[in-house]
């Protein structure tokens, strides 16, 4: 490990701030659910659930350039009390029209936070430790993303969803509360001019085929989490969180325990095994949709663990190995910039996954569905072997 890194008191304070961030943003993993028992189909689910990334790849390139000028905590902070006020939203009257709008307001919340904050981490990280770092300061969403359906299963069975979307205004008011006692961190710069979003390379760095790659990473991520609740519950499954829990361990051990390869082997060697990974993980689900049913005995907790693990283990080393690939050679008063278009691609693939995906499996099933992901993961996997490295010098 790194202990120069972990011994950063800025570093420290901003990954706790990212963890309560997305606890509260993972309170809402469970929406499917509530949408579907509020006699919504996989349509109306994707459409939901997709707002959030929708909005998130108009407002994130647009974001970036303001972050690099005017420093990274304002936009914290307006990212948390966004959050704030949509959970809150989402109390007071969850309908799905209503949850529409909530989710679009997380959307906006999420970009200006995001953006800001892993900046504010990059600023923090030299290129040399900087996929250990990404990697570990990635861990505190992790927690998240494996603590939140626990608890918002619990919470859900024994007191509704109503309780559960007020827990998570209170725990975004808590991340608001630790991005006030950050240090300032970068001072920014000029505010950008008309168009120089595009000048300043903001539209090269689609180009690049590491953007391409994103582009499938972030088509699995987002089909899988949409619609693995709805998939499991077709196949008689209870609890789902065993799949989240795998996914959120299996990823947090390959960062803290192996995250370092990513610096010392290189971001290649880590991002194609991983895709790899991440097929054959996509390929279970198929492989379980086509051979089991709701009536059928056979073990499905035990495949969709697996499955989890897979798919967790092949996520931890992905999404830093690829952040720190695309972050290599930017400067740092482009930074917010680049950043926000890695985060953009990374959400247009989640949202062509759930608003894709959603009429494909209320088409054709589950079964076929998984099947194209994994065919589509594969055309990734193999545009991933031709990446080069950008390290800056």
């Amino acid at each position: 490990m790194s202990p120069l890194i972990l011994a950063d008191k800025a570093f420290v304070q901003a990954t706790i701030t990212n963890f309560f961030f997305f606890l509260s943003l993972n309170c809402f993993i469970l929406l499917p659910l509530y949408v579907e028992n509020a006699g919504g189909t996989e349509i109306e689910i994707g459409l939901v659930m997709g707002v959030f990334n929708a909005v998130g790849i108009l407002c994130q390139p647009l974001v970036g350039p303001w972050v690099d000028a005017f420093g990274r905590r304002p936009f914290m902070l307006v990212g948390a009390g966004l959050v704030v006020a949509a959970a809150v939203l989402a109390t007071a009257a969850p309908s799905i029209p209503v949850l529409a709008i909530v989710r679009g307001l997380q959307g906006i919340g999420f970009s200006a936070f995001f953006v800001a904050n892993y900046s504010y981490v990059l600023d923090l990280t030299p290129p040399e430790r900087r996929g250990w770092a990404l990697g570990i300061y990635g861990v505190a969403g992790l927690v998240a993303t494996a603590v939140a359906p626990l608890i918002g299963e619990a919470i859900v069975r024994k007191l509704g969803f109503r309780p559960l979307f007020g827990l998570a205004a209170t725990l975004a008011l808590v991340a608001a509360g630790f991005v006030w006692r950050l240090p300032g961190g970068r001072p920014g710069g000029p505010p950008p001019l008309a168009g120089s979003f595009w000048e300043r390379g903001g539209l090269d760095e689609l180009r690049h085929r590491h953007m391409a790659v994103t582009l499938f990473f972030g088509l699995g991520t987002g089909t899988i989490f949409v619609f693995l609740p709805t998939f499991a519950d077709s196949l008689g499954v209870e609890t789902l969180s065993l799949f989240y829990t795998a996914f959120a361990v299996a990823a947090i051990g390959v960062r803290v325990f192996g995250g370092r390869l990513i610096d010392t082997h290189g971001r290649r060697a880590v991002i194609v095994p991983s895709m790899f990974v991440y097929t054959g993980a996509t390929a279970l689900l198929a492989l379980l949709g086509f051979v089991v049913s709701r009536s059928s005995l056979t073990p499905v907790v035990p495949v969709l663990f697996v499955a989890g693990l897979m798919a967790g283990g092949a996520h931890g080393l992905l999404y830093p190995g690829l952040a720190a690939l695309v972050t290599d050679a930017a400067p740092e008063t482009r930074r917010g910039v680049i950043v926000a278009m890695f985060s953009a691609v990374f959400l247009v693939g989640q949202t062509a996954g759930s608003f894709a995906f959603g009429y494909i499996t209320h088409a054709i099933g589950y079964a076929f569905m998984w099947t194209m992901l994994a065919s589509l993961f594969l055309l990734g996997t193999a545009l991933s072997m031709s990446l080069t490295e950008r390290r800056a010098t």
